[in-house]
């Protein structure tokens, strides 16, 4: 007996398939066609428990036909697959009442486990459509990127836009943590109130709680006027918390009442204030040890940690580097520096680096490159001069008497001795602070990604041979490949 009928809308016949026959043995009945048009006369006639569309179809856009299908069927669950995967893809369909959002290429368990857990909440309705986002070039994104990590944040971001969920965002310095933050706020219900943002780390710990909560004239040495804090001048908006792993004892307390309470008082005031806030937090310290070391309260913790975010580094996503260079350098441009183009060797070197200071750190480089080098076109060779970085090591051998021990690039430098001098130069990076805990599996996946893909790519994608160079077990090298999201290319040097 048929679990239900799937709609399937896409103009490659080869997804139609897949997913035809995935579906299929699932337990589906599956109609597909490759345009807009049949799937809207199936839907008009009754047919179809649950859509599935490409946002880009000959005939129409599969986000402009989602409002339709909810107006006329708005129990019918829609999800929305697209291979142009920004953030502003994932929101839109969010706010025309898509159930879920699904970058290409996705995983079919994941497929069908939306599907199933759309068609067991049936009387799911969507939010209606908003204005947030419309009209928006991709150069305006708050947040860019198109690797699987970003796609995550992407979808989180959507399924958050109509909640008042207090979210807790992790990430190194310079992740962009308050850009995600602005994000949650500019596409979510609280938009047109105001977004307001209060570091702890860049306010003196005896006026955080002033600051944040306000003040009553009279209320300490110095306080001649009543001031209004961050919760009030954040009512009806969103209050962002940044570096909350800084917040003092005291000031936590008050705002555990508050996330308790929904009420909150002024420094020498009596009558409690309604606070109508929605709370984002973020840190870049590990909160957890922060809580075993008695620094930070537990019960606020969980309080704050509802949805947590964690923003990946951008060496864990090397693969956004071009389309953020390039944003950076749309971004130089319309601040009157002048225009200029990037080439493929300079892209390469930049997903090379190691990027300590993440986002940021790329952003500055990009608007120096603009702004020192005459060159229309930045080569690799500035690229490099720039980073005043050695290249990461080249797998070169030394003589035949020390065949076995893999060189670097400059003067027959061992690996150990690149990666002295790299990890030399991350320690630097942080100054007199420690870097982030987790160093050690950071280092692994950093080598074990690029040797990896090397020894695929000199086997030409031959998973047998390069398990055999690697000295792995061939199941053991799929998996790696899986857990790593290494794309195989066979047959290609």
């Amino acid at each position: 007996m048929s679990r239900g009928t799937i709609l399937i809308a896409d103009d490659d016949n080869a997804i139609r398939l897949v997913l035809d026959q995935a579906l299929g043995r699932a337990g589906y009945e599956v109609r597909s066609t490759a345009n807009a048009a049949t799937l809207w006369r199936w839907i008009g006639d009754g047919q179809g428990d649950l859509v599935i569309t490409d946002v880009v179809m000959p005939d129409e856009n599969g986000l402009d036909l989602l409002p339709r299908i909810k107006k006329l069927r708005p129990e019918m669950p829609v999800i929305v697959m697209s291979a142009q995967s920004t953030i502003l893809t994932a929101i839109k369909a969010a706010e025309r009442g898509a159930h879920e959002y699904l970058p290409k290429p996705f995983d079919l368990k994941e497929l069908i486990n939306v599907v199933q857990r759309a068609l067991n909440d049936r009387q799911h309705v969507a939010a209606g459509a908003g204005s947030a986002g419309q009209g928006e070039g991709e150069e305006n994104l708050p947040v860019i990127g198109r690797s699987p990590a970003m796609q995550e944040i992407y979808r989180t971001l959507a399924r958050l836009m109509q909640t008042d969920l207090t979210v807790m965002i992790s990430g190194e310095s310079g992740t962009g943590k308050e850009l995600v933050a602005r994000a949650l706020h500019d596409y979510g219900k609280r938009r047109n109130g105001p977004f307001v943002a209060i570091n702890m780390a860049a306010i003196p710990r005896d006026l955080i709680e002033s600051e944040l909560f306000g003040h009553e004239k009279g209320a300490f040495t110095g306080a001649t006027a009543r001031n209004p804090g961050h919760f009030e001048l954040a009512e009806g908006g969103t209050l962002f918390l940044d570096e909350i792993g800084d917040m003092p004892a005291e000031a936590q307390t008050r705002l555990l009442r508050v996330l308790q309470q929904g009420e909150y008082s002024t420094v020498g005031g009596r009558t409690p204030i309604k606070a109508n806030v929605r709370i984002i937090a973020a840190t870049n310290q590990d909160l957890q040890q922060l809580i075993r070391q008695g620094l930070f309260r537990e019960d606020l913790f969980y309080r704050l940690n509802v949805v947590p975010m964690r923003l990946p580094p951008l060496r864990e996503r090397t693969e956004d580097v071009p389309d953020l260079a390039r944003h950076f350098l749309n971004l130089a441009e319309a601040q009157g520096l002048p225009a200029k183009r990037i080439s493929r060797g300079a892209l390469g070197r930049l997903r090379l680096h190691d990027w300590p200071g993440n986002v940021r750190e790329l952003e500055n480089l990009i608007q120096r490159l603009v702004a020192l080098y005459p060159e229309e076109m930045i080569e690799e060779a500035v690229v490099e001069t720039e980073l005043g970085a050695i290249s990461p090591p080249s797998l070169q051998s030394a003589g035949a008497g020390d065949a076995d021990q893999v060189q670097g690039p400059v003067g027959g430098d061992s690996i150990g001795a690149s990666v002295e001098q790299h990890l030399a130069r991350y320690f630097r990076a942080h100054g007199d602070s420690l870097p982030p805990a987790g160093l050690y599996e950071r280092v692994v996946r950093e080598v074990e990604r690029p040797l990896i893909q090397l020894c695929l790519a000199a086997t030409r994608g031959n998973q047998i041979k390069a398990a055999d160079l690697l000295g792995l077990n061939r199941n053991t090298l799929r998996k790696k490949i899986k857990e790593l999201e290494i794309q195989v290319v066979r047959g290609v040097n």
